[in-house]
């Protein structure tokens, strides 16, 4: 099995040993084992283009944590989601221009940037935010806030508070507590998955039975915990849940 793989810590990425790590190669590993898969290989692309290289065959499976939403559901088929999330963002230390939701951002004027393709560029337009920018990764962003070139890098919390903690206390910068998005007034908590080419029923269906073993049986968040997500994380919602517009 070839993994679309987006470079997102903790999700997937190539570590500085050269192999593939991540809480979704992790899992994938285990669930195609049981279905008797022994070898998975990655396939690194950038996060925009992931569905686009599952659909043209360049892949075989999307193992890099994606989102579930509606417009998504539309081009692929996506397993139950194996966690949910809120987002952080990445200041400069002591977080000069107090942000601490998108509506901060957006009443300051905060320079912010975020991940191609994203989530949350969505949730900082919905808010108001006039200034956004995009980068290659969390370890890009966190650069740049470090440099003073943005004033804020948004993403996942557990990306977030793991390129952080990475980047050690003498790294000019920090992460906010977890900071809750909104949709048309309403709280928003995402959750992510894997996700398979439409034809694919069959596979994405068998990917599942496996999946819920591990939730069933608390494996998923032993595989996981290792990747800095947490207890609280973890999620029964369905992904035809997400998929209604």
């Amino acid at each position: 099995m070839r993994l679309g793989l987006a470079g997102e810590q903790p999700y997937s990425y190539i570590g500085s040993d050269g192999e593939m790590t991540g809480s979704s190669p992790a899992i994938a590993k285990r669930i195609f084992k049981e279905l008797g898969v022994d070898k998975v290989e990655p396939f690194p692309i950038e996060f925009g283009s992931l569905i686009t290289g599952l659909n043209s065959l360049q892949f075989d499976v999307v193992a890099a944590g994606m989102y579930i939403n509606p417009e998504r559901c539309d081009q692929v088929i996506f397993a139950d989601p194996e966690y949910q999330m809120l987002d952080a963002f990445i200041v400069r230390k002591g977080n000069p221009k107090n942000l601490h939701s998108y509506k901060d951002i957006a009443k300051t004027g905060a320079k912010m940037a975020t991940g191609v393709g994203y989530a949350e560029i969505d949730y900082a337009k919905e808010a108001g935010v006039k200034d956004i920018g995009t980068l290659p990764d969390q370890l890009a962003g966190l650069l740049a806030v470090k440099q003073g070139r943005i004033d804020v890098f948004v993403g996942t919390a557990v990306t977030v508070f793991n390129a952080v903690k990475q980047a050690g206390p003498g790294s000019g910068v920090e992460a906010t507590k977890e900071v809750q998005p909104y949709v048309d007034g309403k709280p928003v908590i995402d959750v992510g998955g894997f996700a398979f080419r439409s034809p694919e029923t069959t596979l994405r269906d068998a990917f599942n039975r496996e999946l819920h073993k591990l939730k069933r049986s608390g494996e998923l968040l032993e595989i996981m915990r290792p990747f800095g997500f947490t207890k609280d994380q973890m999620t029964t919602i369905r992904a035809e849940e997400k998929c209604k517009p």
